[in-house]
C-alpha cells in the first residue's frame, strides 16, 4: 500500500498538470537556398535577376546592387542583402532598403517590405507584385490599392542610385 506522502504527491501533481496548459513547440529549421550546391535546375542560378524569370517575373524587379540572397524552396520565403540602400526611376521613384524580404511565388511576391514607392509626396511601403494572368502587366500593391504598370519596364535590371535624382520625366508632369 501506498504512503499518505507519496498518494498526496501525486495528488500534488496531478492537480498541477490538469491547471496548467502545457504547450510543446517543434521548430524545424530550413537551410537557406544554397545556389552554390546543385543538382536541381534551381538550385544552379547565382544571380537572383535570373531566378526570377523562373517565377514568371520579370528580372529587372530588383536593381543591381545585390550582395547575396537566399531562398527557401518549400515555403518561397526569401531575403536580398543589398550592398547599400539605393532608389530607382521607374514610372515612379522607388526606394530599396538594403534588406528585402518576401514570399515568391510562381507569378507573384508577397508579404513584402523593404520596398517603398513615391506617390505624389509620400513614400508607400509595396507589400506585394503580381503578373496579371494573359497580360503583360504586374499589379503592384501597395497596402489596399495597386496599381497596374506594363511589366516591360521592368525588363532590364536597372542602376542603384544613392541619392534621389530630379529627373523629369512626361509622365510624372
Amino acid at each position: 500500500m501506498a504512503s499518505p506522502h507519496s498518494i498526496s504527491l501525486c495528488l500534488l501533481f496531478l492537480t498541477l498538470l490538469s491547471q496548467t496548459h502545457l504547450t510543446f513547440s517543434l521548430t524545424i529549421t530550413k537551410k537557406p537556398f544554397n545556389h552554390s550546391r546543385t543538382s536541381h535546375p534551381l538550385q544552379s542560378i547565382i544571380d537572383v535577376h535570373d531566378l526570377l524569370p523562373l517565377y514568371g517575373l520579370p528580372k529587372g524587379l530588383i536593381p543591381s546592387d545585390i550582395k547575396s540572397y537566399t531562398l527557401d524552396k518549400a515555403t518561397g520565403s526569401f531575403s536580398i542583402e543589398m550592398t547599400r540602400t539605393c532608389y530607382v526611376h521607374f514610372q515612379q521613384l522607388v526606394w530599396y532598403d538594403k534588406h528585402i524580404k518576401g514570399k515568391l511565388s510562381f507569378g507573384a511576391v508577397h508579404d513584402v517590405s523593404g520596398i517603398q514607392a513615391k506617390k505624389l509626396f509620400l513614400w508607400l511601403p509595396v507589400t506585394g507584385i503580381e503578373k496579371v494572368k494573359n497580360s503583360d502587366v504586374l499589379r503592384f500593391f501597395v497596402g489596399a490599392l495597386s496599381e497596374d504598370l506594363p511589366a516591360e519596364q521592368f525588363q532590364e535590371i536597372p542602376q542603384c542610385k544613392s541619392k534621389v535624382s530630379q529627373r523629369p520625366s512626361i509622365s510624372s508632369i
